[in-house]
């Protein structure tokens, strides 16, 4: 408990810090949400100012981040002046469909890149290995953004999959399991793409921690002692490269939210991604810092989820 709580501590300040530098950045940012109001000949300069004192606007930058902490704590997350409501409803409905997709990407991503990279090292300076290397190499180099736009041109193309959305029309009048392949078909193209962004770092990190404890001296031993080749792997030295992969899940999930935002946007998936920059267009900086907070708690929380496990893996460190 004492170990999780010190870790829990830490997330809390980080998340606070990240709230305070975000709120401060995007406040003194040049321009806001009342200055394309003042282009409008229809609104008055007196309404737009009526406006400004009504949501605080004229206050102290430190008045202002107290307003808008006090409405975290009570589950508003501030408000939107577009949508003319609080920002937590508006998250909400978002934010289900943009872990829903990352996710299932990071399983997926997991799911390849752990056998890829174990047969990888098993077969260091083979065939297969100078074949995945040279793959996640041509796969480092393409942006992804130039990756997802190849996604999307080939939904459109071959008409295989749909090309943007969560759901077809008609969803509410399919059955059960009718919606479930429909929400599945939809969410395919983008938890590739989501996967295949990640998954070369995991196949690497994967690999190099693999060959690592291939050639540590106890794994030298029970070779030695006639162990055989699969019960030494996944027995032994699986077991032994563990801790940096847990350590990678955290950099992962990192990858991901961070990704997911151009996914969201190329593939018109209704995440947090395509609302960020619908806010950031018209300057809505309480939607801005929402969401920016929200992608921290699932960043946070998968770097807390990694403490846990090494905290279960590793004797090491619970006797520290």
């Amino acid at each position: 408990m004492r170990y999780l709580t010190r870790r829990l501590v830490h997330a809390m300040l980080l998340l606070l810090a990240i709230s305070f530098l975000s709120f401060a950045l995007l406040q003194w940012a040049p321009g806001n949400f009342f200055d394309d109001m003042r282009l409008n000949p229809r609104i008055s300069a007196q309404t737009v100012d009526g406006l400004r004192v009504e949501y605080g606007m004229n206050r102290p930058f430190a008045v202002r981040y107290a307003r808008w902490a006090y409405s975290v704590l009570k589950g508003n997350m501030g408000f939107s002046f577009s949508y003319n409501s609080p920002v937590a409803p508006l998250l909400w409905a978002r934010a289900r469909n943009t872990l829903l997709l990352t996710s299932m990407a990071t399983l997926l991503a997991w799911l390849f890149a752990i056998p890829l990279g174990i047969w990888s090292a098993v077969d260091k300076g083979k065939w297969f290995d100078l074949a995945c290397g040279f793959s996640t190499s041509a796969l480092l180099t393409i942006p992804d953004l130039l990756l997802f736009l190849v996604l999307l041109l080939l939904a459109v193309r071959t008409g295989w999959f749909p090309t943007g959305g969560m759901v077809s029309t008609g969803f509410d009048h399919l059955s059960l399991w009718g919606k479930i392949k429909d929400v599945a078909n939809h969410f395919a193209l983008p938890t590739v793409g989501l996967a295949v962004v990640t998954l070369p770092v995991l196949v690497r990190h994967i690999r190099s921690a693999m060959i690592e404890a291939l050639e540590s001296p106890f794994i030298r031993a029970a070779r030695g002692h006639g162990i055989p080749h699969r019960r030494l792997l996944f027995r032994y030295a699986l077991p032994a490269a563990a801790n940096p992969l847990i350590s990678l899940l955290g950099f992962s999930v990192a990858t991901m939210v961070s990704a997911s935002v151009i996914v969201e946007v190329v593939m018109s998936w209704p995440g947090l991604g395509p609302l960020m920059i619908q806010a950031i267009l018209s300057r809505d900086v309480n939607i801005v810092i929402g969401v920016v907070m929200l992608s921290s708690v699932f960043l946070v929380a998968g770097n807390l989820l990694a403490d846990v496990l090494l905290f279960v893996s590793d004797p090491r460190i619970r006797v520290e």
